[in-house]
């Protein structure tokens, strides 16, 4: 696990693949990319960040469904900050494990898509750049270089080599091994993409509303 406080890095922006805006060419690695709705618990969460900041409220509904039911994910993010008081206490030492486990819910369920773009940063390391945030991304030290945790960046960096390098397809993601990690009152069950109710017609087919 990645321990914020004591990971700092130091990026060289020209060895780096650096994100910031959603618009730009790499900008589907940023949790607040267009066009990666989830599906979780026969529920449609439109992007990655709305999953994230749901689970830090497992024991407040209310609280989750309004942040899902925010089209934009960046206004998810700011209902979240307004209810920070009612965060489950242990957030801070769960939230990395967390994260890695949405964004493997985002990678199996638009593998084509979301695994082309990690694909295609090579071997070099993905930064998000930040104004300020310190623990998710990196802010710049100076016009050449980029300093921070990266949080984001190297949970991007392990799926790439876990699975899109290594040609693991991701199918399906075995829920989080948190107590008490609900959505919605229940506990999260397994997350399967469209090709696994196509294989396995035992199960009850589910429309994915383009999950593609």
């Amino acid at each position: 696990m990645i321990k914020e406080a004591s990971n700092h890095r130091v990026y060289s922006i020209d060895e780096c693949v650096v994100f910031a805006k959603t618009d730009e060419h790499f900008g589907g690695l940023s949790n607040m990319a267009p066009g990666y709705p989830l599906y979780v618990n026969d529920n449609v969460i439109p992007s990655a960040e709305a999953l994230y900041q749901s689970l830090r409220y497992p024991l407040f509904p209310n609280i989750q469904f309004e942040i899902i039911a925010q089209t934009s994910p960046m206004t998810a993010k700011m209902i979240s900050k307004k209810n920070y008081p009612f965060s489950r206490q242990d957030w801070d030492e769960i939230r990395t494990k967390v994260m890695r486990w949405c964004l493997e819910v985002k990678l199996s369920q638009h593998w084509n898509k979301f695994s082309a773009l990690l694909k295609e940063t090579g071997n070099k390391p993905i930064v998000e750049y930040s104004r300020k945030d310190t623990i998710w991304g990196a802010t710049k030290i100076s016009d050449k270089q980029l300093g921070g945790t990266n949080a984001l960046g190297r949970l991007l960096m392990e799926l790439r080599e876990k699975y899109v390098h290594n040609g693991g397809k991701l199918v399906c993601v075995e829920p989080l091994d948190i107590t008490g990690c609900l959505l919605f009152g229940y506990p999260i069950e397994t997350v399967c993409n469209e090709e696994f109710y196509v294989n396995n017609p035992d199960f009850q087919a589910v429309e994915f509303l383009d999950l593609k």
